[in-house]
């Protein structure tokens, strides 16, 4: 808890204005008003050579006097609030403020006081901003709740730097290839290849394709050329827009790509150090009954966990939980997770020669940049995001109702 004390800068003021001389009148006269609390000349003069000596990119006399009047309304809610700091408290705020420069608190107002920056207004500085943040956290904190969702997606997002600047716009075609149609489906598929218009290749998927793009003639959206897998990233690549790949073997199918359209973009695309899905093996293949089942089942599952009630009592092989690196996936299951996010499902595949639909589930990426980064971590990073914002919601809330004189 904390007990307010008071303010040492704004007596020292008072008593300067009183007891001054005539030409000090001036300097301790108000600049603004904030429901009838001043901002004297010489307040705002100490923070200008004192943010100044700290180097703040913000410098000028407007800002200064803006910033002082947000402080003033937020030291009145906190006085308001009636929370207290005590003295020790107080010294461990300005000691760990001054030892951000490699200083002692003592070294740290001596030399604010050769560069002519009173103590005090380190003091009003300092304690303003740790008042301001308990009482924010004691006023907001219950209503700030981080879910695991929101933390796979920070997870998952790149940050600064890294990752790559290029999408893609591609077509697919995937095709079921059992055994005993292995010839047939190569007849297909060699005729599938020789298109050279998007409308014939669209046709042959509205018809052939096994995947959820089918009734889009198996158009998929811009893509980030690194969610795909390196392999079919090589592939793409090599096509000009409207050119269709060589046939790609995968299991249990054959896979045809087009490039419709290649860009780069301003901001570079997350490179994901793992990837974390799910795989559930539903017998009967692509069977109607079967794939009325598995969209059945999406309806009922949110979360990757969620699929663990479903396999209760099943043999453990019907359920695969897995981490891993991109490099590390099968390619289809690769290419398929390229399509989703967190929580959405695919069952274009199939194993066991089409024996067995497989239920893959996107559960989270993690980026390259965010690999060693805690949970706790990035929910305590969100937490505080959101209490910024209240607070500058609270704040603007504040100017529109006080009454704020400029001189």
């Amino acid at each position: 808890m904390f007990k307010l004390i008071a303010k040492p800068l704004a007596a020292l003021v008072l008593a300067l204005a009183v007891a001054g001389p005539a030409g000090a009148q001036n300097l301790f006269a108000p600049v603004a008003l904030v429901n009838d609390i001043p901002i004297t000349e010489f307040e705002v003069q100490q923070r200008q050579r004192f943010l100044q000596l700290l180097n703040a990119p913000t410098t000028d006399r407007a800002s200064i006097i803006d910033a002082m009047i947000d402080e003033r309304l937020r030291d009145t809610l906190v006085r308001d609030a009636k929370l207290e700091f005590d003295s020790a408290g107080v010294q461990r705020a300005l000691e760990d403020f001054a030892g951000r420069a490699n200083l002692t608190l003592d070294e740290f107002v001596s030399a604010l006081e050769r560069a002519g920056v009173a103590q005090e207004t380190m003091r009003d500085f300092v304690l303003s901003g740790v008042t301001w943040r308990d009482y924010i956290r004691a006023r907001f904190g219950n209503r700030v709740q981080v879910s695991e969702v929101e933390i796979d997606r920070a997870l998952a997002s790149q940050g600064n730097g890294g990752g790559s600047n290029i999408r893609v716009l591609v077509s697919e075609i995937i095709i079921p290839a059992p055994p005993e149609r292995l010839a047939q489906v190569n007849a297909l598929v060699d005729r599938i290849s020789q298109s050279t218009t998007e409308a014939q290749f669209s046709s042959f998927a509205r018809q052939h394709s096994a995947t959820a793009s089918r009734d889009a003639g198996g158009r998929l959206p811009w893509t980030p050329l690194n969610r795909l897998p390196a392999s079919l990233q090589s592939v793409i690549l090599s096509l000009a827009p409207g050119e269709v790949s060589t046939p790609l073997p995968i299991p249990d199918a054959v896979a045809l790509f087009q490039l419709r359209a290649i860009e780069e973009v301003g901001a570079p695309q997350p490179e994901y150090a793992t990837i974390d899905y799910a795989a559930y093996y539903m017998a009967g293949g692509r069977s109607e009954a079967t794939l009325q089942q598995a969209a059945n089942l999406a309806t009922q599952v949110d979360r990757c966990d969620d699929l663990y009630a479903f396999a209760k009592g099943q043999p453990d092989s019907v359920l695969d939980r897995v981490t891993k690196k991109p490099a590390e996936i099968p390619q289809d299951i690769a290419f398929e997770l390229a399509k989703l996010d967190p929580g959405e499902v695919s069952t274009a595949l199939t194993r066991s020669d089409g024996q067995a639909l497989v239920f893959l589930m996107l559960c989270k990426r993690t980026a390259v940049a965010n690999a060693d980064v805690s949970r706790e971590d990035v929910a305590a990073n969100i937490r505080q995001q959101r209490l910024s914002g209240l607070a500058e919601s609270l704040i603007a809330q504040q100017r529109a109702e006080a009454r704020i004189v400029l001189k």
